[in-house]
Order: C-alpha cells, then sequence, then structure tokens
C-alpha cells in the first residue's frame, strides 16, 4: 500500500465524526490519482502563508489543516515568551473563509492567546491596520486573494501589519510539523470563547477610523464632486463592497453604478469563477454596465479588496488599463499634485516591485524622487515602509506598486490597499476629466515624455505534483543553458537571482542580487523578460519589459517575445 493510500484511510478513521469530510473523502474512493495529488504533500506554511485546492486531505484547504497551522501560530507566541499575546483575524468571501477564520480563533483562545475577529468580511488591509490600531502581536487573514472559486487560504501578518518574514514562517512551519493534526491541536468553540470574552468582535468604530485614513490620503477631493463623472464599481462578490463605496461617498460622487450579479459577497463567484481584476474576464458585466450607462470609469476589486483593476472610455471605446499602467499613473499623479500643492517630502521614497516597468524609474528621476526595487511580494514594500519609519522617515514613503495591481500611497497599513487606489484612481479621473481629458490622455502624455514602455504578463498553468516538477525542470534548464537570443535580440545578460550570479558574455560570476527563484534576461536593445514561479498559485510567470518609440513597434515586439518565450517554457 502506498504512504498516500494510509494517509487516505488514516483520515477516513479520524474524520469519523465529521459528515462533510467523510462524503468528500469516499467520493474520491479507487481515484488514485486524486488521492496522490492530496496527499503527496501538505500545503507548506511560508511568507505568503498557506493556499490551495478547497478539499479534504493534507494537501488541501480544510479546517484540519488550518486548525494545525494556528497552532503552529500559537506556539510560535507562547514560546518566544510574548506576555498576553493577541491576534486579529480577518476573512473573505470565499467558501468556509468565515469558519475557518472563527475555527482559528477557537484554537489561540485555547492557547492562551485573546483573539479580536472582525464581525464582517473585511479588505485585506483593514486586518494589516487593525494589527496596528490593536497592538496585535500577529494576524490572521482567511483568503486567497484573486485565485479561482475552487481556492482558499491563510496569510499570517506580524505585529508592524506586514506579512511574515522567513524568520517567523520557518519557525511557525516546524511547529506546525511537529503538531498532529488531530490530536496536537487545541480548540475552544467560536461561542464558548466569545461568551468568555477569549475572542472580541473588532468594533465598527474601528473600520471607520481605517476609512478616516484612507480618505486622507486624498490629494484635492474637492474636485471630485462637480467634476461630472459616471462610474461603475464592482467588487467581484468579495469584500470591497462596502469600504470602496464609502470613499465613493467621501468623494461626494453621485452618479456611481454597481454591478449587481457581483455585488453580493459569493465564494462560489457565479459570474467569473477566476475573480481576478487584472483579467478582462472577470471585468466582462462591469464593462457591459459601463455601455449601457456610457461611464466613464470601472473600476474593481478582488475579493479581499487589495488588488484594483480598471478600464476607461476614451474616444468612444472602454480600454482596460494594465496594473502596471495604473501604476505609473497614480504615481505620476501623486507627484506632480504633491508638488503642486507643496506637499512634496525633502527626500521622497517610492517602492516598486523588481518584476514592475521600469518606467518608473523614469518618472521618480523627473520628479527627484528615490526609487527602490524590491523582491515580488508586497511585504517588501511594507519592509521599505517600516525601515524609513525606523529612521524617523515615515513620511518620506509616497507611493509602493506591484505590476499585479497592488498599490499603497501611505504607511498607515503594510499591504496594498484597493480602497486607497480606488479613491486616488477615481480623483485623478476626475481631474483630467474637468480638463476634457481621459486617463489614457495622462498615460499618453507620459509616454511622449519617457518614451513608449509596454508590459506584459503571460502565465503558465502547472497543476499538481507533475506540474511542480516540470516548473522545476524548467526553471533548471533556463539556469544550465540560458536563451542566446530572444526574437532576433541578443541576450546581453542574464541575472540568476536564485544561485546570485550574473552571466555576461558567456561568463558566468557572483552578483548581489536578492535571492529568489527568479532569471531575468536582458536583451542590447533594452528590453527584458523575467521568469519565475508564482509563490502562491501552480504557475510560470513571465514578465515582459519593452520600449520604443511608438506604440506599434513595442507591441510587434512584445508578441514576437511572447511566442519566442512561449517555446522555452513549453518546450
Amino acid at each position: 500500500m502506498t504512504r498516500e493510500r494510509e494517509l487516505y484511510n488514516l483520515w477516513l478513521e479520524k474524520t469519523a465524526g465529521n459528515a462533510a469530510a467523510q462524503a468528500d473523502l469516499r467520493s474520491i474512493a479507487g481515484q488514485d490519482e486524486e488521492i496522490f495529488d492530496r496527499f503527496y504533500r501538505e500545503l507548506n506554511f511560508g511568507t505568503a502563508g498557506l493556499r490551495g485546492i478547497m478539499g479534504i486531505g493534507l494537501g488541501r484547504m480544510n479546517t484540519y489543516v488550518v486548525g494545525r497551522a494556528t497552532q503552529g501560530i500559537a506556539c510560535y507566541l507562547n514560546k518566544a515568551g510574548v506576555s498576553s499575546p493577541t491576534a486579529a483575524i480577518a476573512y473573505d468571501s470565499r467558501l468556509c473563509s468565515k469558519e475557518f477564520a472563527r475555527h482559528a480563533a477557537g484554537v489561540l483562545t485555547a492557547n492562551g492567546i485573546k483573539a479580536y475577529i472582525f464581525a464582517e468580511l473585511m479588505p485585506t488591509p483593514a486586518l494589516s491596520y487593525a494589527v496596528r490600531e490593536l497592538g496585535c502581536d500577529v494576524g490572521i487573514n482567511i483568503t486567497a486573494s484573486h485565485n479561482p472559486a475552487a481556492y482558499n487560504g491563510y496569510k499570517v501578518y506580524d505585529a508592524s501589519g506586514c506579512q511574515i518574514g522567513p524568520e517567523i514562517a520557518d519557525i511557525v512551519q516546524d511547529a506546525i510539523l511537529e503538531t498532529d493534526i488531530f490530536e496536537g491541536v487545541r480548540c475552544l468553540g467560536f461561542e464558548e470563547a466569545l461568551a468568555k470574552g477569549l475572542v472580541e468582535f473588532i468594533p465598527d468604530s474601528l473600520v471607520e477610523r481605517y476609512l478616516d485614513r484612507v480618505f486622507k490620503e486624498a490629494l484635492q477631493p474637492e474636485i471630485c464632486a462637480g467634476a461630472g463623472i459616471s462610474l461603475v464599481f464592482t467588487p467581484l462578490n468579495g469584500a470591497g463592497n462596502k469600504c470602496v463605496r464609502a470613499m465613493f461617498d467621501r468623494l461626494g460622487l453621485t452618479d456611481v453604478h454597481i454591478v449587481r450579479e457581483q455585488e453580493a459577497p459569493d465564494g462560489n463567484f457565479p459570474t467569473c469563477p477566476s475573480p481576478n481584476p487584472e483579467t478582462r474576464a472577470a471585468l466582462e458585466l462591469g464593462l457591459a454596465l459601463c455601455k449601457e450607462k456610457k461611464a466613464d470609469l470601472l473600476i474593481g476589486t478582488d475579493p479581499d479588496c487589495d488588488r484594483v483593476g480598471a478600464a476607461v472610455l476614451h474616444d468612444g471605446e472602454y480600454r482596460i488599463l494594465s496594473g502596471n499602467e495604473v501604476g505609473l499613473l497614480l504615481f505620476d499623479y501623486i507627484c506632480r499634485t504633491r508638488q503642486k500643492l507643496g506637499k512634496m517630502p525633502g527626500k521622497p521614497v517610492a517602492v516598486r516591485s523588481l518584476v514592475s516597468t521600469r518606467m518608473a524609474d523614469l518618472v521618480a528621476e523627473h520628479y527627484g524622487v528615490e526609487m527602490r526595487a524590491v523582491l515580488t511580494g508586497f511585504r517588501f514594500i511594507g519592509g521599505v515602509i517600516a525601515e524609513l519609519e525606523t529612521a524617523g522617515r515615515a513620511e518620506d514613503f509616497i507611493f509602493g506598486f506591484e505590476e499585479s495591481c497592488g498599490y499603497l500611497s501611505g504607511g498607515y497599513v503594510r499591504d496594498k490597499d484597493a480602497v486607497n487606489a480606488a479613491l486616488l484612481l477615481t480623483e485623478l479621473a476626475c481631474a483630467q476629466k474637468t480638463q476634457g481629458k481621459t486617463l489614457i490622455d495622462a498615460l499618453e502624455e507620459l509616454y511622449a515624455r519617457f518614451g513608449v514602455w509596454h508590459s506584459h504578463v503571460d502565465n503558465f498553468t502547472f497543476e499538481g505534483a507533475a506540474g511542480m516538477k516540470a516548473m522545476a525542470a524548467i526553471m533548471e534548464s533556463l539556469r544550465a543553458t540560458p536563451p542566446a537570443e530572444i526574437a532576433g535580440d541578443e541576450v546581453s545578460e542574464v541575472l540568476d537571482y536564485g544561485r546570485g550570479e550574473r552571466i555576461s558574455g558567456g561568463k558566468r560570476e557572483k552578483a548581489e542580487l536578492p535571492p529568489t527563484d527568479m532569471i531575468e534576461l536582458c536583451t542590447g536593445s533594452g528590453n527584458s523578460v523575467i521568469i519565475r514561479p508564482s509563490g502562491t498559485e501552480p504557475k510560470l510567470k513571465i514578465y515582459y519589459a519593452i520600449t520604443g518609440k511608438d506604440a506599434g513597434s513595442v507591441e510587434a515586439k512584445t508578441a514576437a517575445y511572447r511566442a519566442a518565450c512561449a517555446t522555452l517554457v513549453k518546450g
């Protein structure tokens, strides 16, 4: 009998009192491939926490896995000698998110840790704010962000409100592995813990303070009420509905239309099984409503409301903005408006992820802003904010962004904030409309000043155990034999972040690079391609940064690069 079959039988035995778990396990009886996929490995706890497909088994998201992870968090806090430890907990609209969140609260309280939990689903940045505001030692968020509907996840935040780093994640992972998933998890029932005062609901007043703080990031909100802008908003059946609409109300907007099919929380995401505002499919209903209402702007937020997507009416057509384009627009708007209002700090700092557009560096140079490039993951941007705060320079941080639609303009939280981004993007659209222009006009002005830059991301999915091996093999092959050219352009330099190597002119040398599983191919024409496995999804991601004198040539070059790199990945 295989190890996976033995584990399957053990779970059948240990979940005997759980009718739902039994039904799920019995539904895969005799399906060797499915049993293998659920039990060949455990969901690994890392800096991104846990994320996986819902279901019963070690390699799936379920109450047993959530309970064991939370027991690991409790062990970490108690062994660290934290006095009277506390935790804040949030959740989004995904299936079982509320159940998982309350189960986590029960495990924490059984281990002597007081838990504060939101009474309803709430944006991820509100959790980061709550951790800081309540002085908690950790935060737990039950969410799988923008993953497909089949997924759920578990994020952990440190006392600064930032996602944990590897030093904490490794300790927690060790504690998880030492915990028997059935016998080693201590837990109180949620209602019992609530009655005993071991769990408290986070008050609405804290949410209001969070919204007040977000609204302080508005630069010239007074222009919005009279701009005459028409707006469509979709929370994609997630956590952004109330908080984002509160920003629209504060801006004095009256012509706001909600995509009703995507308004109410629904973890099945019936109209967009993959609720990612980066994709056109997720925004289709919003675009249809835009056309019906002749709206100027579409804004969509993902299920945990930390990412924002947008589309703009320009010359009679709706154009979806990429994450990089929104980042550039917001960054330029913040810089020029701060300068106009005399609110630019003496030594301003902005932060972008390494895979985000390098055009932002040119914008930063134009305004005299220091641009820092960090690894993918907003915790690295949060780390820069914390560093500035420690140095007494908290006010110097003015903007951080990732190409994957994540933005933040203030240090009040340590994660990307779609409520903040929706506020600023709407304000910018209103400012443009008062001049008879659109966001596309603002973007074209930037291209005229800094050259045309185009960014694109391709995602190649590799599911299951075989997929993990395939991705590792592709990365190893690229490391061993990087391509000499891409679509006719010579690869002049290869940066291997995983090995800390630079390859140029056929020579390998050590290089000071942030350690991560990522390879960057730079061509003599100034373009680059970055290849890395996703940290949260079973995908290999390829990022293209292409520049040129005009849009037509840049688009053609991007297409050629994409075709060449698809061959690299698919063989």
